[in-house]
């Protein structure tokens, strides 16, 4: 018995089930599942190329010759037919999203489904990125200008910018706030493929830090969003960027927080010290967001108690399979906020998505990326 080869595509297999039925309940096992399993179900290519390595390796060595060995080398191919399964569900969010933007842009969504290709990178070169180097978004054509200063909380008041090396005057802004559970993470991690592919196309693009549990609770971290915005307000232009169109994105925790922020523009409360400047925004993109009330300080914290009728147009995708925020939340949410808001409120729930889907330059994010960047240019169009 080839006992490394056992290890290896059983450690495989494992985190195959993982990706492609995440468990739910208990929590600690749930969370050790989607820990397990995220890579896998947005990178699925880098399990076929393990389980060909060490099946390679095995046949090389001389290994492959008892009725045991064939067997894992059986499990190994069933494992390979998991992880197609896992690419297919990858394949599905582009049709999804492109029929939910239909179903949600309004009269002119043919246009701005087909706007701004120029930006895109061909199918070929797509691919090619996406099996030959599936974790690294960077773009040759985008500089990043890190750690700017825009409140007084240290390291957790910074912010970078991200922006195209030609440095276009009067781009539109997107300012993105990484998640975590408003407990951990850190700017520069989380939807860099969105940040670099809309630099890319002459946005002025901003990643902030904002502080965090249990040095922080609300309404800390909406007043840091508030102060990145003034912030942007004050200082973008500096920096290539038109103010005036400013749409706020999040992930997760930093889904909620921009939930809030385009639901409470210019509220007092929310910007103590800093009462007069403008905190309204454009649009906002909340992927894998939270919509639920801030840690038992009831339902006056949740995005869900703000809803009105001049909120701005909503972007809000979720994962079908995600096991750290039910899809059911988002759903709820979208709902409300269609019932009040007189602007679009797009919905998309992502087949086989888990939570997270948003750290990779996977297919699945890249079709994301694409809606935003249609959803965006439409309400642009519309202003």
């Amino acid at each position: 018995m080839p006992v490394g080869y056992l290890v290896s595509v059983a450690v495989m297999a494992a985190v195959t089930l993982c990706a492609l039925a995440p468990p739910r309940r208990p929590r600690p096992l749930a969370g050790m599942g989607f820990r397990l399993g995220l890579l896998l179900t947005e990178a699925p290519v880098l399990g076929v190329y393990w389980l060909l390595a060490s099946t390679v390796s095995a046949f090389a060595q001389g290994d492959v010759r008892t009725p045991a060995a064939w067997a894992v080398v059986g499990a190994a191919a069933l494992t390979g037919a998991g992880l197609v399964v896992i690419a297919r569900r990858g394949l599905l969010a582009a049709p999804v999203l492109e029929r939910t933007l239909a179903e949600g842009l309004g009269p002119d969504r043919r246009a701005a489904l087909g706007a701004g290709q120029e930006g895109r990178p061909g199918h070929r070169r797509r691919l090619v990125r996406t099996l030959l180097a599936p974790l690294f978004p960077r773009r040759r054509d985008v500089e990043r200008i890190p750690n700017l200063r825009y409140g007084d909380a240290g390291r957790r008041n910074l912010l970078d910018v991200y922006r195209h090396r030609s440095r276009p005057a009067g781009g539109p802004v997107l300012i993105h706030l990484h998640g975590g559970g408003y407990r951990q993470g850190r700017k520069n991690t989380q939807s860099l493929p969105l940040l670099y592919r809309f630099a890319s196309r002459g946005w002025v693009c901003v990643s902030a830090n904002y502080r965090l549990r249990p040095a922080a609770r609300h309404p800390d971290h909406l007043v840091d969003l508030k102060r990145v915005i003034a912030w942007v307000r004050a200082h973008g232009p500096e920096y290539g960027a038109d103010p005036s169109r400013l749409f706020v994105a999040g992930s997760s925790a930093g889904g909620h927080m921009a939930a809030l922020a385009a639901l409470t523009p210019n509220d007092a409360v929310f910007q103590p010290g800093f009462e007069d400047a403008d905190t309204s925004v454009t649009a906002a993109v909340c992927l894998n967001g939270y919509f639920g009330p801030y840690y038992g300080q009831g339902a006056a914290s949740s995005p869900a108690a703000h809803v009105r009728e001049d909120a701005p147009p909503f972007l809000i995708v979720h994962g079908d399979r995600d096991t750290v925020v039910p899809a059911a939340e988002a759903r709820r949410f979208a709902g409300t906020l269609r019932a009040a808001s007189a602007s679009p409120v797009v919905h998309a729930e992502l087949p086989g998505a888990q939570h997270a889907f948003d750290l990779f330059p996977a297919v699945r994010f890249e079709a994301v990326v694409d809606a935003v960047e249609a959803f965006a240019d439409h309400v642009l169009r519309g202003r």
